[in-house]
């Protein structure tokens, strides 16, 4: 991948613009973060979208707290604000020029009352947190796509410990990790078999959800519903994501169950 030109430094941090799309670079050319500037409110990358597969899975009051470790560019923390706002959303970043970056860069919303936003180890805050979250989100590489203590059987175990009876883990892996078998053994393992990943995006990244507490279990078709009633309420086209599963994950059954 090449780096983008209109590069801006802060700290090791980089922001590049191209053909009206910023992105974000951890002294890297890999992408950490994007925003189309004339839409700074959607899920510009695939990754990310595949990410919110779990909105499909649950009622549109859903979540009404969420972490998200690893802040990057603020896209799901943006989406997430604009697109529930009933929802209380804990973001945890463990450098803070990030999100420095976001708010100057990205549009990070400020509101106190709904976005807290904690500085430090991901894997440090869950497993000292007594706060309970209906969605946790894990998307925290550096800038050599290592994720560390993030992908332990001790950070699972704690991520289920804190899910509510709504709980649904969603993590970001790169499809090129070697371990990355062994990542979704470890989730497996933690929650009793209920964990699942997603085919793989375009750009590699495997998005894997677990859930806890209120089993998940509906049709493709009800999944397709959802999708295109998701579409006409937030613009977010999780279709093409249902599509990947009707190929590939389910075999000739009908059903998704989680």
């Amino acid at each position: 991948m090449n780096l983008l030109p209109h590069r801006r430094s802060v700290a090791s941090i980089e922001v590049s613009e191209e053909a009206g799309v910023r992105y974000l670079h951890f002294g890297s050319p890999w992408i950490q973060g994007a925003m189309r500037i004339a839409r700074p409110w959607s899920l510009e990358l695939e990754y990310t979208r595949d990410m919110m597969m779990p909105l499909l899975l649950r009622s549109a009051k859903w979540p009404r707290t969420a972490l998200l470790i690893g802040l990057g560019a603020a896209s799901l923390t943006k989406f997430l604000y604009r697109n529930r706002p009933r929802s209380v959303l804990t973001v945890v970043e463990i450098d803070a020029a990030v999100v420095r970056t976001a708010a100057q860069f990205f549009r990070l919303p400020v509101d106190p009352s709904r976005i807290a936003i904690e500085i430090g180890d991901g894997n440090d805050f869950v497993a000292a947190t007594d706060g309970e979250f209906d969605l946790i989100l894990v998307d925290g590489f550096d800038a050599k796509s290592r994720i560390g203590k993030l992908d332990t059987l001790e950070f699972y175990r704690n991520c289920r410990t804190r899910l509510t009876g709504q709980g649904v883990l969603v993590a970001n892996f790169l499809n090129a990790r070697r371990g990355l078998p062994q990542s979704l053994e470890r989730m497996s393992e933690t929650f009793d078999g209920r964990a699942f990943a997603l085919p793989h995006c375009a750009s590699g990244n495997v998005i894997a959800l677990a859930a806890s507490g209120e089993p998940i279990a509906m049709s493709l078709g009800a999944m397709r519903t959802a999708a295109r009633r998701l579409k006409l309420e937030t613009g977010l086209d999780l279709l093409p994501a249902v599509a990947r599963l009707e190929q590939t994950q389910i075999a000739g059954s009908d059903r998704f169950a989680l």
